[in-house]
């Protein structure tokens, strides 16, 4: 007999734990090679882990709705096979050495996780979008440093993550560390007074709602948010979406809509100021070369997701649609997986499908700006001719752009959103792709 370890998988960079959902078997149940035998949830996508061999679930690690790190051992399975990898010892003495050696090295993790001086313990990220470990956020607590002051830390760790050591020297060293005499970010109580139970219905907050709304927060404390809005003529790409949706859908087996082709003109616009597609890494700006375009997704069920189109940059009308199209369907059926929400640059919301016409959006950190597509609307514009102005319909359609004010001017927000609404204006109605 030997026993395989069920181990949390790699499911992309950044990911440094998931939350276990369900188990579908029990201990005792026998199940099959492949077979899913637990479901995870990693930020906002549910993925499903499936036995590595046939046998029976011999042990479960990591309870429903427990937290597991990355490579950490959630099962185990009995199996008929031989382990020809590594002998079990059946010494009482090394069992309990292993044990204690791994509750161990995670006894101060879990302590503090649970700590209620952690600092901002509903998030794990520093202001400017950096992991800061338990140990990390408690120093910060204690100390009552401010958020412009956890930016100023230079982390030495892996990918410039803050250590214990990098926040100690800081403290020590600096004379800039101003305490503040209350919080930066004061709690606000939005319990409701009273109310009685025939008059209310009360809505528990489901595991994706509470993370939006930590990530809303998080944004807005972080960056201090800027909007601009542009009225575009969009005559040209209903003309032509209108004249050649049939044949594209022919040729494509997708169907193309106004939105695959705005963001075609947002990518030319990003490529012509690549600063809008940057975030900040301390005091660092951090252009990006490749541009991952982030769409957001209204669900089913009420919440937002934002499955990535990586390196737009290189692709054409029909890429986008069909490949956002594939994005967008998989994400309202639960089927992205973890690194498809993962690394984007830059994102897009629409929120002309709900008949709103502009919009203030919140940044989707750490990028640095957002572009929100309002509803396109006929309405009585003034038309330039040769021969004079005269009053016309045109297809109007306000694009607003949120952008972070320590790295985006209005000046480079406006630039950029002229760009956009000239590449939409001046699309070629010539093109029958």
């Amino acid at each position: 007999m030997a026993v395989v370890e069920v181990v949390v998988p790699s499911l992309g960079e950044g990911v440094e734990d998931v939350t276990i959902i369900k188990w579908l078997k029990n201990v005792g149940e026998s199940v099959q090679f492949d077979e899913t035998l637990v479901e995870i949830a990693t930020d906002k996508v549910d993925s499903e882990i499936p036995s590595p061999e046939s046998g029976i679930l011999k042990q479960i690690n990591y309870q429903e709705n427990s937290t597991a790190n990355v490579g950490a051992v959630i099962a185990l399975i009995e199996t008929e096979l031989e382990d020809v990898n590594k002998e079990f010892s059946t010494n009482t003495k090394d069992y309990e050495h292993i044990k204690i050696e791994v509750d161990q090295s995670k006894l101060e993790k879990y302590e503090l996780e649970h700590s209620s001086n952690i600092y901002n313990s509903s998030s794990r990220l520093s202001p400017d979008g950096r992991f800061l470990s338990p140990l990390v956020r408690k120093i910060i607590t204690d100390e009552k440093l401010t958020a412009n002051d956890i930016v100023k830390i230079q982390g030495t760790g892996l990918n410039k993550r803050i250590t214990k050591e990098d926040v100690l020297e800081f403290i020590n060293s600096s004379n800039e560390v101003v305490k503040p005499q209350k919080n930066v970010f004061p709690k606000i109580d939005t319990k409701v007074e009273s109310y009685s139970a025939n008059d209310v219905t009360i809505i528990e907050m489901d595991r994706m709602r509470k993370l939006i709304a930590e990530h809303m927060v998080h944004s807005i404390q972080v960056s201090p948010h800027v909007t601009s809005f542009i009225e575009t003529d969009a005559s040209a790409i209903v003309y032509w979406r209108e004249k050649y949706k049939e044949n594209f859908f022919k040729k494509y087996n997708t169907k193309l809509t106004y939105t695959h082709i705005i963001l075609e003109a947002i990518i030319k616009a990003i490529k012509d100021f690549p600063r809008i597609n940057s975030s900040l890494d301390g005091d660092k700006i951090i252009e990006k070369k490749y541009i991952n375009l982030g769409i957001a997704t209204a669900l089913p069920s009420g919440n937002l997701i934002v499955p990535v189109l990586k390196n737009s940059e290189n692709k054409t009308l029909a890429d986008i649609a069909l490949i956002s199209n594939d994005l967008t369907d998989r994400a309202r059926n639960n089927k992205l997986q973890p690194t498809e929400i993962q690394s984007g640059t830059f994102t897009v919301t629409n929120i002309g499908t709900f008949g709103s016409i502009a919009g203030t959006p919140i940044i989707n950190q750490p990028q640095v700006a957002i572009l929100a597509i309002g509803a396109i609307v006929k309405k009585p514009a003034v038309i330039s001719t040769e021969y004079g102005d005269s009053i016309g319909i045109k297809q109007q359609l306000i694009l607003s752009l949120a952008y972070d004010h320590r790295i985006v001017d209005g000046a480079l927000g406006g630039m950029f959103l002229q760009k956009v609404s000239y590449y939409i204006e001046n699309f070629d109605v010539s093109n029958s792709f």
